[in-house]
C-alpha cells in the first residue's frame, strides 16, 4: 500500500491534491479538523468539501478530523501508517495576515508548530517520503515594494528591463523586511522544511505560492482573492479595496497546476529545494482588472468602496518567477490563465453564490 497523506485535506490545495494523488493510484489519508471556520466564520468552512472526498472517492480517501498542533493524535496517525506513507503533502495553515494580528498565538502555532509536528513525524516514521510544504510569497515580507514601479492606467508594473521583469526570483532576500505576523509565521515553518531538508537529509520543499486560485476555494473576505472578487460580484456584496489605487498585481495559479508541480516533485524529489510558484507572466491580474473581468463574466457592475490605507506589509506588485522550478521539472507546464480560472469559479458556483433575499 503507498499513502498520501494530505494536511488540510479539505482547503483549495488540499482538496485538489487528495483527487489528483488518488488518481494516481495512491491510497489518500486526509487531516483536517475545518479550523477555517474558527477562522473566518461559516461560509468558510471546508467541511462541504470534505464530504464531496468522502462520497467520491469512496475506500480511497481516509478522513482524520485532527489538529496539526495535536502532537499525540498526529503522531498516532503517522504510526499508524508508518513507511506505507510515500508522499506528504502540508497545506494545513492560517493564511490571514489580518486574522494574524488578532491572535499571534494561534497563528503561529498552527503555522509554524504544526509544520514542525509534521517534520518530525515524517523524520520518525516515514523518513523517505518527500515532504511538499505550502509556503508563501510572504516570505519575503515587504520587500517587493522597494522594486521599481511604474503607475499604468489599470495595474502597476516594475521598471522595464528590471532583473525581476519576467517575475521574483528565489534570490530575493526575505531579511530586513516587514513580514506581518503571518508571514513571520511562515518564515519560520520555510526555513524548518528547508532545515529537516538539509540536517536531515530528507527530501523537502517549500513551494511559495502567490495567489493559489480555483473553484474548490470557500472564498471569503480575508482570504480567496479571485475567489471573493467573483462571490462579491455574483452575491451583489460590497468588496473593499485596501489601498495603492486598486492597481496591485498578483499572479494567479490554479490548484490543478499547483498538484501538478507537486505530482512532478514527487516522482523525482530533492532535499531542501525552494521554488515559487504562481502565474507568472502566463496569468497575472491587478483589481482594477479582476472587477473588469468578473463584471465580463457576469455582466453586473461590482459594488466596491475603496480605504485609502492599504494592508499591512500587502504587496502592490508580485508576479513570481517559475524559472528554478521549470529548470528542475521541465515537463510541468501550466495549463491556466486569469480569464480561465474566473471563468471556471463563477461556473462552479453559479448556483451557490446567488444574492440574499
Amino acid at each position: 500500500m503507498s499513502v498520501a497523506l494530505v494536511t488540510g485535506s479539505g482547503g483549495l490545495i488540499g482538496s485538489e491534491a487528495v483527487r489528483h494523488f488518488a488518481g494516481l493510484g495512491l491510497d489518500v489519508v486526509g487531516i483536517d479538523n475545518d479550523m477555517r471556520q474558527r477562522f473566518f466564520g461559516a461560509e468558510a468552512s471546508t467541511a462541504w468539501n470534505v464530504q464531496r472526498l468522502v462520497t467520491e472517492l469512496g475506500s480511497s480517501y481516509t478522513h482524520h478530523t485532527i489538529d496539526i498542533r495535536d502532537r499525540d493524535a498526529l503522531a498516532a496517525v503517522f504510526r499508524r501508517y508508518g513507511s506505507d506513507i510515500a508522499v506528504v503533502i502540508h497545506t494545513a495553515a492560517q493564511p490571514s495576515h489580518d486574522w494574524a494580528v488578532r491572535d499571534p498565538y494561534t497563528d503561529f502555532d498552527v503555522n509554524a508548530g504544526g509544520t514542525l509536528n509534521v517534520l518530525q513525524n515524517v523524520r520518525e516514521h516515514c523518513i523517505e517520503a518527500p515532504v511538499i510544504h505550502c509556503s508563501t510569497n510572504k516570505v519575503y515580507g515587504d520587500r517587493p515594494n522597494s522594486l521599481p514601479f511604474v503607475e499604468l492606467e489599470t495595474r502597476w508594473e516594475i521598471e522595464p528591463g528590471h532583473p525581476y521583469e519576467q517575475g521574483i526570483r528565489e534570490d530575493m532576500s526575505i531579511d530586513s523586511s516587514l513580514h506581518s505576523i503571518f508571514g513571520a509565521s511562515k518564515v519560520a515553518a520555510d526555513v524548518m522544511v528547508q532545515e529537516y531538508g538539509r540536517y536531515f537529509g530528507m527530501r523537502t520543499a517549500c513551494f511559495r505560492g502567490g495567489t493559489l486560485t480555483g473553484p474548490a476555494h470557500s472564498a471569503t473576505e480575508l482570504h480567496g482573492f479571485l475567489g471573493y472578487v467573483m462571490r462579491a460580484n455574483m452575491e451583489r456584496r460590497k468588496y473593499r479595496i485596501y489601498g495603492y489605487q486598486g492597481k496591485q498585481v498578483r499572479d494567479a495559479i490554479h490548484s490543478s497546476d499547483v498538484v501538478a508541480a507537486f505530482e512532478a516533485f514527487f516522482r523525482n524529489p530533492r532535499p531542501a529545494a525552494v521554488y515559487n510558484l504562481g502565474g507568472g507572466r502566463h496569468s497575472n491580474i491587478s483589481m482594477r482588472e479582476a472587477f473588469a473581468e468578473a463584471e465580463r463574466i457576469t455582466g453586473h457592475e461590482m459594488i466596491s468602496e475603496y480605504v485609502e490605507e492599504n494592508r499591512v506589509g500587502d504587496h502592490k506588485w508580485w508576479i513570481g518567477s517559475n524559472e528554478a522550478f521549470q529548470a528542475d521539472y521541465p515537463e510541468w507546464k501550466q495549463i491556466y490563465d486569469v480569464p480561465m480560472i474566473m471563468r471556471e469559479i463563477y461556473e462552479a458556483n453559479v448556483e451557490k453564490w446567488v444574492p440574499a433575499a
